[in-house]
């Protein structure tokens, strides 16, 4: 399994992409969050950003290997949490503008030399690969000045123009952004529940317009230059992302979003009478966690959503301005955080615990809910009483017109918007982990939509399991874990030993080797070999026959440390980043055996399709074999 020192090369990548054609496989992402980016050596500021120069060549790489780059949500982040997954739906991070950039004639100079070295020479983890959070907000918050200055100063009119043009187009949702760094500022804290003015906490939902304005006027005028460092910041970050894309396109790789499930703060704030007071959005329990998962995350108000004669409502309108703005920023699609939270949502009492002996259900499926019934498109009728209402299976039968009701939010807001920006249903991909209920099974399929299977989390007793090798559909998006999972290796290596290993290895030994002429020494490194174990379980998303594929950059490079442990916080979650030397970093941990080696797998991959399939792509074979 080890690696020559053969460089990816033009060669190399056609040979890759004509086996990956073979397997029948469409779309290979790399899942590369922004704050992972690589840097350039000399141009470490602290935070990984895809519109930097790193980023660049990093795609340089991929490109023509891969075809599309996954990104995390892009959103603008707390001061106390570096969650993307708790970001603004609408702000982009301003820690993702490229600070090297600015100091460059490209962009006027509007930040100096000195500052950008001394930036990069300050950053306590240059020699790490790891985001310094809060060294790169304080960065951000003291050179915003020197930007603000000399943007006024030296840009051309003809930038100050399209400046004030993209003010005029998003300030429906940038107004308010701004306004509530204005506010952060006057509160000294970025969480509005703990302002003490009440009508600051309820600018945009309070009855007394008249007050509210004179308020927003005020603090407008009093931090003017805050609100324009703001949506300058914005501004420039957005600029540099259109480039960036471009620059992905120059190397046939698209950028796919990633639109998170949970409301900032800040929109929070923003959007407060969209939002159902009093309830929270979670997960109910399960064998991971048996009091549930309490998110708090808020709720759109349903009977918001959608007007009586179908037509979008108020939240409605909003979310679905929040997905065309995704979908034409991303022509690559953009992925769905927990799609059953869009069809099929679990939810439960402010204040209590995502379980049904404390008020909680699922909001379009509880008939029998005495505050939630209202909301419900499932009838009573149309329940499993031999079944908890926390259970996959509560919802036994729908008719077409209750699957069309729960389909409302993905047809009407998602599809729609993506078609508006001149794309199609492909361009969607929905995460579907964890609980699906049938009303979620019977919309998936209405629309054809892309799920996601992880073949970490397979249970490998059942044989009919969707996350196993030979199960997974062709409709499907495989891949080994998401950002949320152990690297696989580090999977591997727990699982050495353990006599849970053993239906792992029944799969993995009839799924992938039952071809092989050396069956007893595979199955014995399986059980011994914790590197072939997680490069076994790599094979599996290409030999399956899903048309899509996704590689979290840990387990395609070979790092093996975890990217962020769900229920924990802090500076080792969100933080982990690509080596600056990643290429080199990439061909030793190849040759150690650690990272993914791309031909070898696609070789195992074809042979496991058996001995016809392979005798058909014999030369491809021999053509893999000369670049491993």
């Amino acid at each position: 399994m080890q690696a020559t020192d053969k460089k990816i090369n033009s060669e190399y990548k056609q040979i890759v992409q004509e086996g990956l054609a073979a397997l029948n496989k469409k779309n290979m992402a790399l899942i590369l969050h922004g704050v992972s980016f690589p840097s350039l050596k000399g141009e470490n500021t602290g935070f990984g950003t895809y519109n930097s120069n790193g980023a660049k060549k990093i795609m340089d790489f991929a490109g023509n290997m891969f075809n599309a780059i996954q990104l995390g949500p892009n959103g603008k982040t707390k001061i106390g949490d570096s969650s993307p997954y708790t970001g603004t739906v609408f702000s982009q991070n301003p820690l993702f503008m490229d600070l090297a950039s600015l100091a460059t004639n490209e962009y006027d100079n509007i930040l100096s030399a000195v500052t950008l070295e001394k930036i990069i020479a300050e950053n306590p983890e240059k020699y790490e690969n790891k985001a310094a959070y809060v060294y790169s907000i304080e960065t951000l918050n003291n050179v915003m000045d020197e930007i603000y200055e000399n943007f006024n100063l030296n840009v051309s009119a003809q930038i100050k123009e399209r400046y004030e043009n993209f003010k005029k187009e998003n300030a429906y949702w940038l107004d308010k952004d701004a306004l509530y760094e204005a506010l952060s500022i006057e509160h000294n804290s970025d969480y509005w529940p703990q302002w003490e003015n009440e009508l600051d906490r309820d600018l945009f939902s309070t009855w007394d317009r008249n007050k509210a304005e004179d308020r927003i006027k005020e603090i407008s005028e009093k931090y003017k230059n805050v609100i324009e460092k703001y949506k300058l910041a914005q501004f420039i970050t957005a600029v540099q992302s259109e480039k960036t894309r471009e620059y992905a396109r120059s190397k046939n790789l698209k950028m796919i979003a990633d639109r998170q499930v949970a409301f900032s703060d800040r929109d929070n704030w923003a959007y407060k009478s969209l939002f159902l007071e009093g309830w929270c959005l979670g997960c109910p329990p399960d064998y991971f966690s048996k009091d549930g998962q309490a998110w708090g995350f808020s709720v759109v108000d349903p009977e918001k959503m959608f007007n009586e004669d179908g037509t979008l409502g108020e939240a409605g309108e909003l979310l679905y301005k929040l997905y065309l703005k995704m979908f034409k920023e991303n022509p690559g699609g953009v992925r769905i955080d927990h799609t059953v939270g869009l069809i099929d949502p679990w939810v439960y009492k402010k204040g209590c615990l995502p379980k049904i002996e404390e008020g909680a259900g699922r909001l379009y499926s509880s008939p029998f809910h005495p505050e939630l019934n209202k909301y419900s498109i499932a009838r009573q009728d149309d329940t499993n009483n031999e079944v908890e209402p926390d259970k996959e299976k509560w919802i036994k039968k729908l008719d077409d017109a209750q699957v069309e009701k729960y389909a409302r939010t993905i047809e009407k807001i998602v599809i729609a918007a993506a078609r508006e920006a001149g794309l199609d249903k492909d361009a969607i991909v929905a995460e579907d982990l964890g609980t699906l209920t049938y009303p979620v099974v019977r919309v998936m399929e209405k629309y054809a939509l892309a799920g996601m299977k992880l073949v970490q989390f397979v249970v490998a007793e059942e044989k009919d399991h969707a996350y196993r090798c030979s199960n997974i559909t062709e409709n499907s998006w495989a891949m080994v874990g998401t950002h949320d999972n152990e690297p696989i290796r580090m999977w591997a290596q727990s699982m050495i030993g353990k006599a849970e290993l053993t239906p792992h290895v029944d799969n993995l030994m009839e799924d992938l080797y039952s071809n092989a002429p050396n069956k007893d020494e595979i199955r014995e490194r399986l059980y011994t070999d914790d590197k072939f174990l997680a490069f076994s379980k790599l094979v599996e998303i290409f030999a399956g026959k899903n048309e899509n594929i996704q590689i979290f950059f840990t387990d395609f490079f070979g790092i093996n440390e975890v990217y962020n442990r769900p229920g924990t916080s802090g500076d080792p979650n969100w933080t982990l980043r690509l080596p600056d030397n990643f290429e080199e970093f990439y061909e030793r941990k190849l040759l150690e055996g650690e990272a993914l080696n791309l031909p070898l797998a696609i070789i195992y991959a074809i042979k496991a399709r058996g001995a016809e399939f392979s005798a058909k792509n014999s030369e491809l074979l021999i053509r893999l074999e000369s670049i491993v």
